[in-house]
Protein backbone atom coordinates (compact mmCIF):
# COMPACT_ATOMS: atom_id res chain seq x y z
CA UNK A 1 0.00 0.00 0.00
CA UNK A 2 2.77 2.30 0.75
CA UNK A 3 4.68 1.79 -2.50
CA UNK A 4 1.26 2.54 -4.21
CA UNK A 5 0.60 5.58 -2.26
CA UNK A 6 4.35 6.81 -3.42
CA UNK A 7 3.73 5.73 -7.15
CA UNK A 8 0.61 7.36 -6.90
CA UNK A 9 2.05 11.01 -4.98
CA UNK A 10 5.51 11.02 -8.14
CA UNK A 11 2.08 11.32 -11.35
CA UNK A 12 1.91 14.76 -12.24
CA UNK A 13 -1.82 16.59 -12.70
CA UNK A 14 -1.51 18.11 -16.27
CA UNK A 15 -4.55 20.99 -16.54
CA UNK A 16 -4.66 21.71 -20.38
CA UNK A 17 -5.49 24.61 -22.47
CA UNK A 18 -7.72 24.97 -25.35
CA UNK A 19 -4.73 26.12 -27.57
CA UNK A 20 -3.03 22.88 -26.69
CA UNK A 21 -5.34 20.79 -27.99
CA UNK A 22 -5.87 23.24 -31.06
CA UNK A 23 -2.12 22.97 -31.65
CA UNK A 24 -2.22 19.24 -31.47
CA UNK A 25 -5.02 17.07 -31.15
CA UNK A 26 -2.88 14.03 -30.06
CA UNK A 27 -1.54 15.84 -26.96
CA UNK A 28 -3.69 13.76 -24.95
CA UNK A 29 -1.38 10.81 -25.24
CA UNK A 30 1.77 12.74 -24.95
CA UNK A 31 1.89 12.74 -20.96
CA UNK A 32 3.06 9.44 -20.45
CA UNK A 33 1.41 7.91 -16.94
CA UNK A 34 0.75 10.94 -15.99
CA UNK A 35 -2.37 12.03 -15.13
CA UNK A 36 -4.78 15.20 -17.78
CA UNK A 37 -7.87 17.11 -16.34
CA UNK A 38 -9.50 19.07 -18.76
CA UNK A 39 -11.64 21.89 -17.69
CA UNK A 40 -15.56 22.49 -19.23
CA UNK A 41 -14.42 25.74 -20.29
CA UNK A 42 -12.03 24.07 -22.68
CA UNK A 43 -14.78 21.70 -24.16
CA UNK A 44 -16.86 24.90 -24.41
CA UNK A 45 -13.81 26.75 -26.63
CA UNK A 46 -13.65 23.49 -28.70
CA UNK A 47 -16.81 23.09 -29.13
CA UNK A 48 -16.71 27.09 -30.44
CA UNK A 49 -14.09 26.49 -32.86
CA UNK A 50 -14.89 22.97 -34.79
CA UNK A 51 -16.90 24.55 -37.88
CA UNK A 52 -14.38 26.11 -40.91
CA UNK A 53 -12.37 24.46 -43.15
CA UNK A 54 -9.04 26.16 -40.88
CA UNK A 55 -6.31 24.11 -39.94
CA UNK A 56 -7.30 24.70 -36.32
CA UNK A 57 -11.01 23.95 -36.99
CA UNK A 58 -9.69 20.59 -38.33
CA UNK A 59 -7.54 19.77 -34.98
CA UNK A 60 -10.47 20.56 -33.24
CA UNK A 61 -12.70 17.94 -35.10
CA UNK A 62 -10.02 15.06 -34.20
CA UNK A 63 -9.61 16.37 -30.65
CA UNK A 64 -13.38 15.61 -30.45
CA UNK A 65 -13.38 12.14 -31.89
CA UNK A 66 -10.47 11.30 -29.81
CA UNK A 67 -12.81 12.40 -26.77
CA UNK A 68 -15.72 10.54 -28.27
CA UNK A 69 -13.78 7.63 -28.87
CA UNK A 70 -12.04 7.91 -25.07
CA UNK A 71 -15.43 8.12 -23.43
CA UNK A 72 -17.90 5.78 -25.16
CA UNK A 73 -19.68 3.46 -22.85
CA UNK A 74 -18.68 4.81 -19.98
CA UNK A 75 -21.32 5.69 -17.20
CA UNK A 76 -21.07 8.75 -14.73
CA UNK A 77 -19.22 6.58 -12.34
CA UNK A 78 -16.42 6.25 -14.59
CA UNK A 79 -15.63 9.16 -15.62
CA UNK A 80 -15.19 10.20 -11.87
CA UNK A 81 -12.77 7.52 -11.27
CA UNK A 82 -10.70 8.91 -14.80
CA UNK A 83 -10.91 7.49 -18.37
CA UNK A 84 -7.32 5.30 -19.09
CA UNK A 85 -5.50 6.64 -21.61
CA UNK A 86 -3.58 4.34 -24.25
CA UNK A 87 -0.07 4.80 -24.64
CA UNK A 88 1.49 7.07 -27.71
CA UNK A 89 3.13 4.62 -29.29
CA UNK A 90 0.27 2.39 -29.31
CA UNK A 91 -2.35 4.27 -30.31
CA UNK A 92 -5.54 2.85 -32.20
CA UNK A 93 -4.41 -0.76 -30.80
CA UNK A 94 -4.97 -2.49 -27.41
CA UNK A 95 -2.31 -1.64 -25.08
CA UNK A 96 -1.74 -1.02 -21.39
CA UNK A 97 -3.44 2.06 -19.92
CA UNK A 98 -0.96 4.97 -19.09
CA UNK A 99 -2.30 8.36 -17.15
CA UNK A 100 -5.99 8.81 -16.71
CA UNK A 101 -7.96 11.16 -18.57
CA UNK A 102 -10.55 13.49 -15.80
CA UNK A 103 -13.39 15.99 -16.68
CA UNK A 104 -13.99 18.40 -14.72
CA UNK A 105 -17.61 17.93 -13.36
CA UNK A 106 -18.77 20.18 -10.70
CA UNK A 107 -17.77 23.51 -9.58
CA UNK A 108 -14.43 24.76 -8.64
CA UNK A 109 -15.56 27.42 -5.58
CA UNK A 110 -12.46 28.73 -5.85
CA UNK A 111 -12.67 32.54 -5.89
CA UNK A 112 -9.70 34.02 -7.94
CA UNK A 113 -7.92 37.23 -6.46
CA UNK A 114 -9.62 40.68 -7.32
CA UNK A 115 -7.07 41.09 -8.96
CA UNK A 116 -7.86 39.35 -11.99
CA UNK A 117 -11.71 40.80 -12.71
CA UNK A 118 -13.98 39.44 -14.90
CA UNK A 119 -15.27 35.88 -15.45
CA UNK A 120 -13.01 34.83 -18.94
CA UNK A 121 -12.57 31.23 -19.80
CA UNK A 122 -8.53 32.05 -19.09
CA UNK A 123 -9.45 32.71 -15.26
CA UNK A 124 -11.43 29.45 -14.83
CA UNK A 125 -8.66 27.58 -16.09
CA UNK A 126 -7.12 28.94 -13.62
CA UNK A 127 -9.49 28.46 -11.28
CA UNK A 128 -9.65 25.24 -11.75
CA UNK A 129 -6.16 24.49 -11.41
CA UNK A 130 -6.15 26.35 -7.94
CA UNK A 131 -8.78 23.91 -6.73
CA UNK A 132 -7.03 20.97 -8.01
CA UNK A 133 -3.93 21.97 -6.26
CA UNK A 134 -6.17 22.18 -3.05
CA UNK A 135 -7.51 19.02 -3.68
CA UNK A 136 -4.37 16.79 -4.15
CA UNK A 137 -1.59 18.54 -2.29
CA UNK A 138 0.43 15.64 -2.59
CA UNK A 139 0.32 15.93 -6.58
CA UNK A 140 2.33 19.09 -8.35
CA UNK A 141 -0.46 20.27 -10.74
CA UNK A 142 1.07 21.80 -13.90
CA UNK A 143 -0.83 23.92 -16.28
CA UNK A 144 -0.12 23.16 -19.74
CA UNK A 145 -0.51 26.22 -22.05
CA UNK A 146 0.73 27.78 -25.58
CA UNK A 147 -0.44 31.55 -24.07
CA UNK A 148 2.37 33.62 -22.52
CA UNK A 149 0.04 35.78 -20.73
CA UNK A 150 -1.81 32.62 -19.36
CA UNK A 151 1.33 31.27 -17.93
CA UNK A 152 2.38 34.63 -16.66
CA UNK A 153 -0.70 35.18 -14.81
CA UNK A 154 -0.63 31.35 -13.34
CA UNK A 155 2.71 31.75 -12.42
CA UNK A 156 1.69 34.83 -10.35
CA UNK A 157 -0.85 32.53 -8.38
CA UNK A 158 1.41 30.33 -7.59
CA UNK A 159 0.34 27.86 -10.47
CA UNK A 160 2.73 26.17 -11.82
CA UNK A 161 2.90 26.14 -15.56
CA UNK A 162 5.10 25.16 -18.74
CA UNK A 163 4.61 25.21 -22.47
CA UNK A 164 3.28 22.24 -24.57
CA UNK A 165 6.96 21.25 -25.67
CA UNK A 166 6.14 17.39 -27.49
CA UNK A 167 6.66 19.15 -30.76
CA UNK A 168 9.61 21.02 -30.05
CA UNK A 169 12.23 19.81 -32.65
CA UNK A 170 15.33 20.79 -30.89
CA UNK A 171 15.88 22.16 -27.29
CA UNK A 172 17.91 25.24 -28.89
CA UNK A 173 17.80 26.49 -32.23
CA UNK A 174 21.64 26.94 -31.96
CA UNK A 175 21.76 22.96 -32.79
CA UNK A 176 19.90 23.39 -35.75
CA UNK A 177 21.51 21.74 -38.96
CA UNK A 178 23.31 24.56 -41.48
CA UNK A 179 23.67 22.38 -44.38
CA UNK A 180 27.47 23.35 -44.33
CA UNK A 181 30.54 22.43 -42.56
CA UNK A 182 34.08 24.09 -43.17
CA UNK A 183 37.01 21.59 -42.94
CA UNK A 184 40.11 22.28 -41.60
CA UNK A 185 42.97 24.14 -43.47
CA UNK A 186 45.07 20.93 -43.58
CA UNK A 187 42.57 18.65 -44.92
CA UNK A 188 44.05 17.46 -48.01
CA UNK A 189 47.23 17.19 -45.89
CA UNK A 190 45.30 14.64 -43.68
CA UNK A 191 43.50 12.80 -46.10
CA UNK A 192 45.10 12.95 -49.34
CA UNK A 193 47.41 9.52 -48.79
CA UNK A 194 43.92 7.33 -48.84
CA UNK A 195 42.39 9.12 -51.60
CA UNK A 196 40.75 8.40 -55.04
CA UNK A 197 39.42 10.49 -57.63
CA UNK A 198 37.74 10.33 -61.11
CA UNK A 199 35.60 12.59 -64.07
CA UNK A 200 32.64 10.97 -64.69
CA UNK A 201 29.92 12.87 -66.98
CA UNK A 202 32.29 16.28 -66.79
CA UNK A 203 32.11 15.95 -62.77
CA UNK A 204 34.99 15.37 -60.68
CA UNK A 205 35.08 12.93 -57.20
CA UNK A 206 37.07 12.22 -55.21
CA UNK A 207 36.58 8.68 -52.40
CA UNK A 208 37.96 9.89 -48.73
CA UNK A 209 38.16 8.41 -45.37
CA UNK A 210 38.74 9.66 -41.77
CA UNK A 211 37.53 10.62 -38.43
CA UNK A 212 35.92 13.67 -39.58
CA UNK A 213 33.66 11.60 -41.94
CA UNK A 214 31.32 10.56 -38.84
CA UNK A 215 30.00 14.22 -38.54
CA UNK A 216 29.16 14.39 -42.32
CA UNK A 217 25.61 14.00 -43.63
CA UNK A 218 24.53 13.28 -47.45
CA UNK A 219 24.33 16.46 -49.26
CA UNK A 220 26.25 18.62 -47.40
CA UNK A 221 28.35 21.34 -48.40
CA UNK A 222 32.17 21.11 -47.16
CA UNK A 223 34.64 24.04 -47.85
CA UNK A 224 38.13 24.79 -46.92
CA UNK A 225 38.55 28.71 -45.39
CA UNK A 226 38.65 31.17 -47.79
CA UNK A 227 36.09 32.80 -50.35
CA UNK A 228 37.94 31.56 -53.29
CA UNK A 229 38.70 28.01 -52.66
CA UNK A 230 36.43 25.06 -53.57
CA UNK A 231 33.62 23.29 -52.31
CA UNK A 232 32.22 19.86 -52.37
CA UNK A 233 28.82 17.92 -51.84
CA UNK A 234 29.22 14.84 -50.01
CA UNK A 235 27.23 12.57 -52.19
CA UNK A 236 27.70 9.05 -50.43
CA UNK A 237 28.76 7.70 -46.66
CA UNK A 238 29.09 4.13 -46.23
CA UNK A 239 31.53 1.54 -44.50
CA UNK A 240 34.46 2.81 -47.15
CA UNK A 241 34.22 6.33 -46.33
CA UNK A 242 32.65 9.13 -48.53
CA UNK A 243 32.22 10.31 -51.75
CA UNK A 244 32.20 14.19 -52.43
CA UNK A 245 32.07 15.76 -55.46
CA UNK A 246 33.53 19.24 -56.35
CA UNK A 247 30.50 21.83 -56.52
CA UNK A 248 29.29 23.01 -60.12
CA UNK A 249 30.20 26.82 -60.56
CA UNK A 250 27.20 29.04 -60.82
CA UNK A 251 29.33 32.43 -60.16
CA UNK A 252 29.77 33.18 -63.60
CA UNK A 253 27.75 34.40 -66.70
CA UNK A 254 28.08 31.22 -68.69
CA UNK A 255 27.31 28.98 -66.22
CA UNK A 256 23.95 31.58 -64.90
CA UNK A 257 20.78 29.84 -64.47
CA UNK A 258 18.39 31.84 -66.34
CA UNK A 259 20.29 34.97 -66.15
CA UNK A 260 21.00 34.58 -62.42
CA UNK A 261 24.80 34.23 -61.19
CA UNK A 262 25.64 33.19 -57.36
CA UNK A 263 26.85 35.70 -55.10
CA UNK A 264 28.62 33.67 -52.58
CA UNK A 265 29.03 30.08 -51.72
CA UNK A 266 25.89 29.07 -50.13
CA UNK A 267 23.52 30.30 -52.77
CA UNK A 268 26.15 28.38 -55.07
CA UNK A 269 25.81 25.98 -53.13
CA UNK A 270 21.93 26.39 -53.13
CA UNK A 271 22.02 26.27 -57.17
CA UNK A 272 23.88 22.83 -56.99
CA UNK A 273 20.97 21.39 -54.59
CA UNK A 274 17.73 23.05 -56.65
CA UNK A 275 19.73 21.75 -60.03
CA UNK A 276 20.07 18.18 -59.33
CA UNK A 277 17.76 16.07 -60.39
CA UNK A 278 18.43 13.47 -57.65
CA UNK A 279 17.44 15.89 -54.63
CA UNK A 280 14.17 16.04 -54.37
CA UNK A 281 13.35 17.98 -50.93
CA UNK A 282 15.67 21.42 -50.67
CA UNK A 283 14.90 23.64 -47.70
CA UNK A 284 16.77 27.24 -48.03
CA UNK A 285 17.19 29.27 -45.01
CA UNK A 286 18.09 32.84 -44.69
CA UNK A 287 17.15 36.40 -43.49
CA UNK A 288 15.71 39.00 -45.76
CA UNK A 289 17.51 39.74 -49.19
CA UNK A 290 19.70 36.25 -49.21
CA UNK A 291 18.10 35.43 -52.42
CA UNK A 292 15.95 32.63 -51.41
CA UNK A 293 12.74 33.23 -53.67
CA UNK A 294 15.13 34.46 -56.69
CA UNK A 295 17.67 30.77 -56.79
CA UNK A 296 13.91 28.58 -56.18
CA UNK A 297 12.45 31.14 -59.12
CA UNK A 298 15.79 30.79 -61.31
CA UNK A 299 15.82 26.74 -60.76
CA UNK A 300 12.36 26.08 -61.41
CA UNK A 301 12.02 27.98 -64.83
CA UNK A 302 15.43 26.72 -66.13
CA UNK A 303 14.34 23.00 -65.26
CA UNK A 304 10.52 23.73 -66.59
CA UNK A 305 11.10 25.99 -69.74
CA UNK A 306 14.54 25.27 -70.83
CA UNK A 307 15.04 21.79 -69.43
CA UNK A 308 11.25 20.47 -69.68
CA UNK A 309 12.14 18.62 -66.61
CA UNK A 310 9.11 19.67 -65.07
CA UNK A 311 5.07 20.52 -66.22
CA UNK A 312 4.73 23.87 -64.07
CA UNK A 313 6.16 25.75 -61.41
CA UNK A 314 3.62 25.91 -58.26
CA UNK A 315 3.82 28.32 -55.44
CA UNK A 316 2.17 28.75 -52.08
CA UNK A 317 2.90 30.18 -48.77
CA UNK A 318 0.67 30.67 -45.62
CA UNK A 319 -1.97 33.59 -45.11
CA UNK A 320 -1.88 35.22 -42.30
CA UNK A 321 -3.54 34.16 -40.18
CA UNK A 322 -3.07 30.69 -40.79
CA UNK A 323 -5.31 28.52 -42.48
CA UNK A 324 -8.41 30.94 -42.39
CA UNK A 325 -10.64 31.12 -45.33
CA UNK A 326 -8.71 33.62 -47.96
CA UNK A 327 -11.48 35.74 -48.44
CA UNK A 328 -15.26 36.27 -50.17
CA UNK A 329 -13.92 38.79 -52.24
CA UNK A 330 -15.00 38.17 -56.18
CA UNK A 331 -11.83 36.11 -58.45
CA UNK A 332 -10.48 33.30 -58.79
CA UNK A 333 -8.08 31.51 -56.01
CA UNK A 334 -4.82 33.14 -57.96
CA UNK A 335 -6.34 36.12 -57.86
CA UNK A 336 -7.24 36.34 -54.06
CA UNK A 337 -3.55 35.13 -53.38
CA UNK A 338 -2.38 37.27 -55.17
CA UNK A 339 -1.80 40.29 -52.22
CA UNK A 340 0.67 37.81 -50.39
CA UNK A 341 2.62 37.16 -53.66
CA UNK A 342 4.16 40.41 -53.66
CA UNK A 343 7.77 38.61 -53.03
CA UNK A 344 6.75 36.55 -56.59
CA UNK A 345 5.98 39.65 -58.44
CA UNK A 346 8.93 41.00 -57.36
CA UNK A 347 11.27 38.49 -58.88
CA UNK A 348 9.56 37.61 -61.59
CA UNK A 349 10.41 40.57 -63.09
CA UNK A 350 14.08 40.55 -61.95
CA UNK A 351 14.00 37.44 -64.42
CA UNK A 352 12.29 38.61 -66.78
CA UNK A 353 14.73 41.63 -66.97
CA UNK A 354 17.03 38.50 -67.29
CA UNK A 355 15.74 37.34 -70.52
CA UNK A 356 15.76 40.35 -72.63
CA UNK A 357 18.57 41.65 -74.62
CA UNK A 358 19.79 44.92 -74.15
CA UNK A 359 17.39 47.21 -75.61
CA UNK A 360 14.27 45.05 -75.82
CA UNK A 361 11.02 46.12 -76.57
CA UNK A 362 7.99 46.43 -74.06
CA UNK A 363 6.62 43.86 -76.58
CA UNK A 364 8.85 41.66 -75.85
CA UNK A 365 9.12 42.15 -72.29
CA UNK A 366 5.90 41.57 -71.43
CA UNK A 367 5.44 38.40 -73.49
CA UNK A 368 8.50 37.41 -71.84
CA UNK A 369 6.12 38.20 -68.34
CA UNK A 370 3.55 36.64 -69.85
CA UNK A 371 5.32 33.06 -70.72
CA UNK A 372 6.38 32.94 -67.06
CA UNK A 373 3.06 33.83 -65.60
CA UNK A 374 1.51 31.17 -67.59
CA UNK A 375 4.02 28.65 -66.15
CA UNK A 376 3.59 29.77 -62.37
CA UNK A 377 0.39 28.90 -60.63
CA UNK A 378 -0.48 30.37 -57.25
CA UNK A 379 -2.30 27.98 -55.23
CA UNK A 380 -3.61 28.46 -51.64
CA UNK A 381 -2.78 26.57 -48.91
CA UNK A 382 -6.19 25.68 -47.94
CA UNK A 383 -6.97 23.78 -50.83
CA UNK A 384 -4.19 21.48 -50.87
CA UNK A 385 -5.24 18.24 -48.92
CA UNK A 386 -6.28 15.42 -50.92
CA UNK A 387 -4.08 16.46 -54.00
CA UNK A 388 -1.24 14.85 -55.79
CA UNK A 389 1.31 16.96 -57.88
CA UNK A 390 3.18 14.54 -60.42
CA UNK A 391 6.18 16.07 -62.56
CA UNK A 392 5.90 19.79 -60.68
CA UNK A 393 8.18 21.97 -59.29
CA UNK A 394 6.59 22.79 -55.55
CA UNK A 395 7.60 26.10 -53.86
CA UNK A 396 7.01 26.84 -50.13
CA UNK A 397 7.69 30.61 -49.44
CA UNK A 398 7.15 31.33 -45.76
CA UNK A 399 7.66 27.88 -44.50
CA UNK A 400 8.58 29.27 -40.97
CA UNK A 401 5.05 29.90 -40.55
CA UNK A 402 3.75 26.40 -40.79
CA UNK A 403 3.16 23.88 -38.01
CA UNK A 404 4.70 20.47 -38.63
CA UNK A 405 1.48 18.98 -39.30
CA UNK A 406 0.79 21.27 -42.17
CA UNK A 407 4.25 20.58 -43.21
CA UNK A 408 3.93 17.12 -43.73
CA UNK A 409 0.56 17.70 -44.93
CA UNK A 410 2.17 19.64 -48.19
CA UNK A 411 5.37 17.54 -48.64
CA UNK A 412 3.09 14.47 -48.54
CA UNK A 413 1.40 16.00 -51.71
CA UNK A 414 4.35 14.94 -54.05
CA UNK A 415 3.74 12.86 -56.57
CA UNK A 416 6.33 11.15 -59.30
CA UNK A 417 9.00 13.19 -60.54
CA UNK A 418 7.64 16.41 -58.31
CA UNK A 419 10.58 19.03 -56.53
CA UNK A 420 9.78 20.71 -53.03
CA UNK A 421 11.30 23.90 -52.08
CA UNK A 422 11.09 25.39 -48.82
CA UNK A 423 11.83 29.06 -48.01
CA UNK A 424 12.09 30.58 -44.93
CA UNK A 425 13.46 32.54 -42.08
CA UNK A 426 13.19 31.28 -38.48
CA UNK A 427 13.41 34.86 -37.15
CA UNK A 428 10.08 35.89 -39.03
CA UNK A 429 7.49 33.77 -37.53
CA UNK A 430 4.11 35.22 -37.65
CA UNK A 431 2.23 32.24 -36.87
CA UNK A 432 0.60 32.52 -33.26
CA UNK A 433 1.70 29.42 -30.76
CA UNK A 434 4.79 28.54 -33.00
CA UNK A 435 8.38 29.20 -32.72
CA UNK A 436 11.85 28.95 -33.52
CA UNK A 437 12.20 25.36 -32.01
CA UNK A 438 8.60 24.44 -32.79
CA UNK A 439 8.34 26.01 -36.51
CA UNK A 440 7.63 23.20 -39.26
CA UNK A 441 10.49 24.12 -41.38
CA UNK A 442 12.58 23.86 -38.06
CA UNK A 443 11.05 20.36 -38.02
CA UNK A 444 11.63 18.85 -41.51
CA UNK A 445 15.55 20.31 -41.69
CA UNK A 446 15.86 18.54 -38.64
CA UNK A 447 14.28 15.37 -39.66
CA UNK A 448 15.53 15.67 -43.67
CA UNK A 449 18.85 15.66 -42.22
CA UNK A 450 21.11 13.24 -44.26
CA UNK A 451 18.87 11.83 -46.48
CA UNK A 452 20.07 10.77 -49.72
CA UNK A 453 17.47 12.61 -52.14
CA UNK A 454 17.14 15.75 -49.43
CA UNK A 455 19.78 19.49 -49.05
CA UNK A 456 19.51 21.72 -47.28
CA UNK A 457 21.22 25.51 -46.43
CA UNK A 458 21.41 28.19 -44.89
CA UNK A 459 22.08 31.23 -46.84
CA UNK A 460 24.19 33.96 -44.69
CA UNK A 461 24.56 37.20 -46.53
CA UNK A 462 22.64 39.35 -47.85
CA UNK A 463 22.70 40.27 -51.38
CA UNK A 464 19.31 42.75 -51.88
CA UNK A 465 21.60 46.02 -51.81
CA UNK A 466 24.09 48.22 -49.93
CA UNK A 467 21.33 50.31 -48.29
CA UNK A 468 19.23 46.70 -47.52
CA UNK A 469 22.53 45.28 -46.01
CA UNK A 470 23.54 48.35 -44.14
CA UNK A 471 20.18 48.37 -42.90
CA UNK A 472 20.09 44.98 -41.87
CA UNK A 473 23.05 45.19 -39.51
CA UNK A 474 22.30 49.29 -38.30
CA UNK A 475 18.66 49.04 -37.31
Amino acid sequence: MARSKKAESSKRLFVLDTNVLMHDPTALFRFKEHDIHLPMVVLEELDRAKKGMSEVAHNVRQVSRFLDELIAGANREEIDRGLSLPSPVNLGRTCAPSGQLYFQTRPTGQHLPATLPGNVPDNDILSFAIALSHEHPSRPVTLVSKDINLRIKATILGIHSEDYRNDQALDDIDLLYSGSRELPADFWDTHSKAMDSWKEAGRTFYRVQGPELDEWHANQLLYLPGELQPSFLVRRLDAQGAIIELTRDFTTANHAVWGVTARNREQNFALNLLMDPEIDFVTLLGAAGTGKTLLALAAGLAQTLDQNRFREIIMTRVTVPVGEDIGFLPGTEEEKMTPWMGALMDNLEVLAATRDAPGGSEWGRQATADLLSSRIKIRSLNFMRGRTFQQKYLIIDEAQNLTSKQMKTLITRAGPGTKVVCLGNIAQIDTPYLTETTSGLTYVVDRFKGWAHGGHVTLLRGERSRLADFASESL
